[in-house]
This record gives structure tokens, C-alpha cells and sequence, in this order.
């Protein structure tokens, strides 16, 4: 009787300790604020299109942590990412657990408003220049160009 219960214990603990694989044909979800689809695998390949948070997309091949993906919404997009960005896990949009924009990247920083409003009013760091700092973005071309003046692109 022990050793049932134990399998089925098991059964039900082991499902929701593994992380969800992307699988050919499979449903998965957008998990990050905006998702960028690239042409291959390389760090320099074209963007394809962008999905936002949530997108359904449609799993069509896998190759190691990296998933070629084509938008639900959209047959026409489709492109590859990293597994990491997408979750098999329903995001219902306006859902009673919504968060706000500020709030994707704080959680991805393991931090919550509550916690960078403590720090902010315990500290007499410069916040502005900071979120400043983080709101600066660099497009593709920019960071090729740097990384190959510099002699930094030893392959991808």
C-alpha cells in the first residue's frame, strides 16, 4: 500500500517539477515581454517578425535549446528563439494575475515594485540614471559593428 501511494505521489510531483519541453506540434506560449523570431540559430541571424507576451505559437522543430516556432495568430510569422522564452503554460491576457509592463522586468530581475521601492527609499543611489541606463536600447547592426571593430566576433 506504501509503494502505491509513493508512485502515485510521484506521478503527480514529477510532471510539475520538470520544466515544460517543446516538443514537434506542440502548443507554447510567449513567455517574455516581446519575443524576437530570427532566420536560424545564429546570434547575428535576421529577425523574422516580433510576438508580444502570451502569443499561442505552434512548435515545428528543436534543435537543443533553440525552437523553431510559427505564430498561431499569424501562419505567415515564423522563426526560431530559445526554449526559455516560451513557456507550455496558457498566459490568459487581463487574466486576475496580470502585471503591469514595470513589473515583467522587475520579476525577471527577481525583484517585485515593493522591493525596488525599498531599496530606492533605503539607499541614496542615483535611480534615475539607472532606469535611464536600462531604457537604452542597441539594435543588432550597432552591436555587430561593435563586436566586429573590436575584434569580438570569434563565431557565434
Amino acid at each position: 500500500m506504501k509503494k502505491i501511494f509513493i508512485v502515485l505521489y510521484l506521478c503527480v510531483l514529477i510532471p510539475m517539477i520538470l520544466p515544460a519541453q517543446a516538443s514537434r506540434g506542440g502548443t507554447m506560449y510567449v513567455a517574455s515581454r516581446t519575443l524576437d523570431l530570427k532566420s536560424s540559430t545564429g546570434f547575428f541571424a535576421s529577425t523574422r517578425g516580433r510576438l508580444e507576451y502570451g502569443v499561442q505559437v505552434t512548435v515545428l522543430q528543436v534543435n537543443g535549446d533553440w525552437v523553431e516556432v510559427r505564430s498561431a495568430a499569424n501562419s505567415s510569422l515564423a522563426g526560431w528563439t530559445k526554449t526559455a522564452n516560451l513557456t507550455a503554460r496558457r498566459i490568459v491576457p487581463g487574466g486576475t494575475a496580470s502585471v503591469s509592463a514595470n513589473e515583467v522586468p522587475l520579476a525577471g530581475k527577481g525583484f517585485n515594485q515593493e522591493i525596488e521601492n525599498a531599496y530606492r527609499s533605503k539607499n541614496t543611489l542615483n535611480y534615475a540614471d539607472v532606469d535611464r541606463t536600462e531604457a537604452q536600447r542597441v539594435s543588432m547592426e550597432d552591436l555587430k559593428k561593435f563586436l566586429e571593430e573590436g575584434r569580438l566576433s570569434m563565431g557565434e
